[in-house]
């Protein structure tokens, strides 16, 4: 829509029929799941049987709520363990990765940036199958050749955490490139005139300069972390992440107990947003 040209009723009242739908569309589902979280019910759909938070604070034989869970609640300090260590890992390795992808042009610079983007185009499902086959012949040859048994590289915790850091560190690094075009080098030239030294220019200049962004790539890995299944379904262990625990219940039959769980992280998710928007706020005022 061009806002200079006048448009016509109906074509307004269109465009904004289709942006309501829109909205609805994308927020209807999420709306009813938190509805859904406090019916007192025993599935966790409707009809609508009344109103109860059993399935938050619940702690009888037929309603157990998810602060009374332990499986659920072993889970979701799975998923946040898992999301802090690649959030952390991916961060630092994909600064790194845009501070080499800006440099001038070296040796094989485009096959390795096409290589850095590889993950993202593969499908999640079969980079965990991949990582998965290669990680057990691996240990296998470390077993079978020196009789070294390698933990890492079993299905477990640290392997979903190299597996989903292996494409978490590409978007982190395009992430921090982006921003970093925008840089003016010649900030870090005159901190060297005065006498500034390379490690002083990039931790005073350089890094504090992309810091919204790093901090924005850092927040961006961690809900990726924690949200993600098809590569952590084929490298997962005996402790399931939250994702995996969600669809095995779900799957078995659950009860809406999984419905509290999505509230919550829908709740903590759009506070930690606000939050951020009112802080980014008050620093442009």
């Amino acid at each position: 829509m061009i806002r200079t040209l006048p448009n016509s009723r109906s074509y307004s009242i269109g465009f904004k029929v289709y942006i309501a739908l829109f909205f609805v569309f994308l927020f209807a589902p999420l709306l009813i799941t938190c509805i859904l979280a406090f019916n007192d019910s025993m599935f966790p759909a409707l009809p609508w049987k009344g109103f109860t938070v059993a399935w938050f604070f619940g702690d009888g034989p037929e309603k157990v709520g998810i602060f009374h869970d332990q499986i659920n609640l072993a889970s979701i300090w799975v998923s946040f363990r898992t999301a802090f260590f690649v959030a952390i890992f991916s961060t630092v390795v994909g600064t790194c990765g845009a501070f080499l992808f800006e440099q001038e042009q070296f040796r094989f610079k485009q096959l390795l940036y096409f290589l850095m983007l590889a993950p993202l185009v593969i499908p999640g499902v079969i980079l965990g199958i991949s990582i998965l086959l290669f990680s057990n012949t691996l240990g296998m040859f470390f077993e079978n050749r020196f009789g070294i048994d390698i933990g890492l590289l079993r299905p477990g915790f640290w392997l979903v955490v190299l597996g989903q850091f292996s494409f978490i560190t590409t978007l982190v690094t395009l992430i921090v490139s982006a921003q970093l075009k925008k840089f003016d080098y010649s900030l870090e030239e005159a901190a060297l005139n005065l006498g500034a030294n390379r490690f002083q220019v990039i931790v005073f200049i350089t890094l504090r300069f992309l810091k919204p962004a790093i901090l924005g790539a850092m927040a961006v890995a961690f809900l990726m972390s924690f949200e993600n299944f098809n590569t952590t379904l084929f490298l997962v262990g005996s402790d399931a992440t939250l994702p995996i625990n969600l669809y095995l219940q779900v799957r078995d039959g659950s009860t809406p107990v999984i419905n509290a769980i999505s509230f919550i992280l829908i709740v903590g998710t759009s506070l930690l947003a606000l939050l951020n928007l009112v802080i980014q706020r008050d620093r442009s005022d």
